[in-house]
């Protein structure tokens, strides 16, 4: 199809920069509670054409806080399902509602929809500024449907550095743990946005390094779709995602 995607294995999301934290590392600088976020139906499109042409392995949803829109994120992942996509994910913070009823709603939708693993945000960084008794109710209704939930925290330096943000970090943690909920390897901060400016300290004036999660533009291995349906250069909302893919060029 195209040289530089021949290992495309991967589809992401990034649903919205909307969020409902604001938190001190984050990659994306500050972030407005509303926003623009991708449309479900265009992006359910580009997954099931994509997976008639690429082995696709995994596909993730995240933000900002993805679960600010819910139908959106269902419309995808039923899309991935039915593409047979073996991992499907989510990546959120759990903080979309103080409703218990909503947020229960939200847990059954994503089960219906087809999402078999929920990374949820729980750390230092997150709990700055959201409250842990929402989370803790997500956390509970999803792991009721019977849905693979796992925290992924922020990790400043490392996961076994000594530092006031992991010290809290493993605090917060232990309050799920002892609950029986299981931790993923979760992410190490790097610094771009906010932590840029607001942890560095924490770097050593190595505050230019690249985004260890960013992609070889000569080597494709995920597509990720912007909140405005940007991907590789081109728009899903005024191009066929087929047709961007074959005429990517870095």
């Amino acid at each position: 199809m195209n040289e530089y995607t021949k290992n495309l294995s991967r589809i992401e999301f990034i649903v919205t920069m909307g969020c409902t934290g604001r938190c001190r590392h984050c990659s994306e600088g500050s972030h407005d509670f509303g926003g623009e976020h991708i449309d479900g139906e265009l992006a359910a499109k580009a997954v099931t054409e994509v997976c008639g042409y690429y082995v696709i392995k995994s596909l993730m949803t995240f933000g900002g806080e993805p679960l600010l829109y819910p139908e959106t994120i269902c419309a995808i992942h039923r899309a991935a399902k039915a593409a047979g996509i073996p991992l499907r994910e989510i990546i959120t913070n759990g903080y979309f509602s103080k409703d218990s009823s909503r947020i229960k709603e939200a847990a059954k939708m994503l089960a219906e929809s087809g999402v078999n693993r929920v990374l949820l945000s729980v750390d230092a960084f997150h709990q700055e500024t959201i409250p842990l008794e929402p989370v803790m109710c997500f956390a509970e209704a999803v792991k009721d449907t019977g849905v693979l939930i796992e925290l992924s925290p922020a990790w400043l330096k490392s996961p076994h550095h000594d530092n006031p943000y992991n010290n809290e970090t493993r605090r917060l943690l232990k309050i799920f743990t002892d609950k029986s909920f299981g931790v993923a390897d979760g992410n190490i901060i790097f610094p771009q946005g906010n932590a840029k400016v607001l942890l560095a300290e924490y770097f050593d004036g190595e505050t230019d390094m690249a985004n260890p999660y960013e992609d070889d533009p000569r080597d494709i291995h995920s597509l990720c779709f912007e909140p405005d349906g940007s991907v590789l250069g081109g728009n899903i909302c005024d191009t066929d995602i087929m047709d961007i893919i074959r005429n990517y060029k870095p």
